[in-house]
């Protein structure tokens, strides 16, 4: 399908809309709509949470009786079914729109190409497929969990340059710059949760919060604690009530942090450690799209071992620390190059001194 420059120019636009719900929409999808007419847009709008007016609407809104004979711009197949709000694609069927072109199509099996047909079904042109990787990437999450049931989940790490984390002391703060910190926090913000284990908790003692950058509403975070060992005094335990996945049966001790308001989640695995899969596959029935994991040595190569980790969020360092250091990941050694798990880089750039890699397991 051919699609000119401006129709490439509107929804490109579309994009930037959705983005500014980047922090806002969970667990629903970012969603930007503009809509066009006689070569002037007449309308746009975004989602901006859960239960408020879906972009397609507030757009129609804007455009009034100039949104009849447009082309709507949507970065995702518009609804047809009934959640909290009405279906979009009804909306756009009553304002007399004469064509929608989508990015791409909704991944949630309850849409999955519903609206398209619905709006066909009333003669509206439909077309999709433009910019439909840049829709993807800024909805990764929500794709993941409508197709695989799970969170998008993405680990971050600062490094130096020879891959350690913290000095064997256990120091870390700082490794990375303000520039470095303050980019992590502007991750932090976009996902559902912040995840991190037992081990970070007892030696960094961490909010887990969004404190650098912006923000309307503070990620849920989700402490992975094998032993309950975590103390009363934990700086996570402080305001809002976190999320604690355990293999401990311990009754007592969960009573004593349910009661605190805690959500205790008892997961076992055979090896009596916290059955990590099942835990996403929990996340996502949860409704969380992206968790943002903050872990230790240990915990990051239980993730990667065990298929958790879909991206990578790493900062290095321009600085040596030795060979005694913490390292990155608890990855058993390998006898060939072969067996090595592959990435692909899709982001590199500087950040102050450091330097950001984002990167995704080939495949993925």
């Amino acid at each position: 399908m051919i699609f000119s420059a401006a129709d490439h120019a509107a929804m490109a636009r579309a994009l930037q809309l959705a983005a500014q719900g980047l922090n806002t929409t969970s667990p629903n999808p970012r969603v930007g709509c503009v809509l066009v007419r006689d070569a002037v847009t007449v309308g746009e709008g975004w989602h901006q949470r859960a239960g408020e007016a879906h972009a397609e609407v507030r757009a129609l809104r804007q455009a009034g009786e100039r949104a009849r004979g447009a082309t709507a711009y949507v970065t995702l197949e518009p609804c047809s079914h009934f959640g909290r709000t009405p279906p979009c694609a009804d909306a756009l069927i009553a304002a007399g729109v004469a064509r929608v072109v989508a990015a791409m199509e909704d991944p949630n099996p309850i849409v999955a190409g519903r609206g398209r047909a619905r709006l066909r079904a009333a003669g509206i042109v439909t077309e999709h497929g433009l910019l439909a990787d840049e829709a993807r990437d800024l909805n990764i999450g929500f794709v993941s969990r409508m197709t695989r049931g799970r969170p998008w989940l993405r680990l971050k790490a600062a490094t130096t340059l020879d891959g350690k984390t913290a000095l064997h002391n256990g120091i870390s703060q700082w490794i990375t710059g303000p520039e470095a910190r303050r980019d992590g926090h502007a991750w932090r913000a976009r996902a559902c949760a912040i995840l991190t284990g037992i081990g970070t908790v007892k030696e960094d003692d961490p909010q887990l919060t969004v404190r650098d950058v912006p923000c309307l509403r503070q990620p849920s975070r989700i402490l992975i604690d094998a032993r309950l060992d975590v103390s009363p005094a934990a700086r996570i335990l402080q305001g809002e009530p976190i999320m604690i996945a355990t293999a401990c049966e311990d009754s007592a001790r969960i009573a004593e942090l349910s009661a605190a308001g805690h959500r205790l989640i008892v997961l076992p695995n055979e090896s009596g450690k916290v059955d990590l899969p099942r835990l996403m596959t929990e996340l996502g029935q949860l409704g969380l799209n992206e968790v943002h994991a903050e872990a230790g040595f240990k915990l990051n190569g239980s993730l990667l071992r065990e298929g958790c980790v879909d991206e990578l969020l790493l900062y290095l360092a321009p600085m040596l620390v030795g060979d005694a250091a913490h390292g990155l990941f608890n990855l058993a050694a390998l006898t060939r190059l072969e067996d090595a798990a592959r990435l692909d880089i899709r982001d590199l750039r500087q950040l102050g001194r450091d330097i950001r890699i984002v990167a995704r397991f080939s495949g993925a």
